[in-house]
């Protein structure tokens, strides 16, 4: 029954909720003024400036980031000209348009992941985010350049029947520079996610979200579809968000992605992602993560 009746809210028709709005009392940037943001739209990205990513690009602009899409496959060179890259849901063209099954080859090429490692190992900031499967599949080989596994599967709390909620107060939402933010107002203690995947962090990085034995990764050959047969794996000692530095540059990663995004689910319009009523502190977390990226 869980996992029938979640299948059927992921796959509701979803709009971008462009009322959406976060007050934010004092921007980190003047407008327009702060640090180049690249959002991928080259690699059939599931989440786009124009698509399901539109409350994401407005908090940023409303907290005076530059945002653009970016539409050229990554090289050392073209990387140079921002200052943060922010990659939701990419996938391989054999994944694209639904195709969601097994394999789930990566949406980069080798040497698009070394000019992205490179990019990094200089001082470029990376905030990648993989959801369920495909799309954990579709950026294993770039998070592992960076220490990070993925597990290409579904994470799901046995308890629950819809978002998933992290706590400070019982470690599952974890205390870190992220969450403790730059100044006690952008404190956040509880967040929400709307599935995603797990994943295995390297020794120099820390978590975000930190899972236990009351959530399972089940691992699909078609996303959404499970039966008896579906392998599934205990998701202790995993994680579906994590930080760490790299030579000169920051990586963030997240393992699920419509977090961060604001959108209108179903007939009945039910709001997910940063305007869910569970997500109250959901875009001040995306701050604190962009903020600490532009450091």
């Amino acid at each position: 029954m869980l996992l029938m009746l979640v299948s059927g809210l992921a796959q509701a028709q979803q709009t971008p909720d462009s009322a959406f709005t976060y007050p934010i009392s004092h921007p980190h940037f003047e407008f327009n003024k702060g640090p180049v943001v690249w959002l991928d739209e080259a690699h059939h990205n599931f989440h786009t400036l124009g698509g399901r990513y539109y409350a994401f690009g407005n908090l940023l602009m409303a907290d005076g980031y530059q945002l653009q899409a970016n539409e050229n496959i990554f090289s050392y060179a073209s990387l140079s000209q921002c200052r943060i890259l922010v990659i939701s849901n990419a996938l391989h063209v054999s994944n694209a348009d639904g195709n969601w099954q097994l394999p789930t080859p990566s949406a980069f090429t080798a040497q698009e992941i070394e000019a992205v490692r490179e990019w990094v190992a200089h001082g470029g900031s990376l905030f990648l985010i993989a959801d369920h499967m495909p799309f954990g599949g579709a950026a294993t080989d770039l998070a592992a350049a960076f220490g990070f596994g993925f597990t290409n599967g579904f994470a799901m709390d046995n308890r629950r029947r819809s978002a998933e909620v992290f706590y400070r107060s019982n470690n599952t939402l974890q205390s870190c520079l992220i969450t403790d933010g730059a100044t006690p107002a952008d404190r956040v203690d509880t967040i929400a996610t709307f599935t995603g995947q797990a994943f295995t962090i390297p020794p120099q990085a820390q978590s975000v979200l930190a899972l236990n034995d009351t959530y399972t990764i089940l691992l699909p050959e078609t996303a959404w579809e499970f039966n008896n047969d579906t392998p599934m794996q205990s998701a202790k000692g995993l994680h579906q968000m994590a930080y760490r530095t790299y030579h000169k540059g920051k990586v963030f990663v997240s393992g699920e992605a419509a977090m961060f995004s604001s959108q209108l689910a179903g007939p009945q319009r039910i709001p997910t992602g940063m305007g869910s009523p569970e997500a109250k502190q959901n875009a001040q977390l995306l701050l604190n993560i962009m903020y600490w990226l532009s450091q």
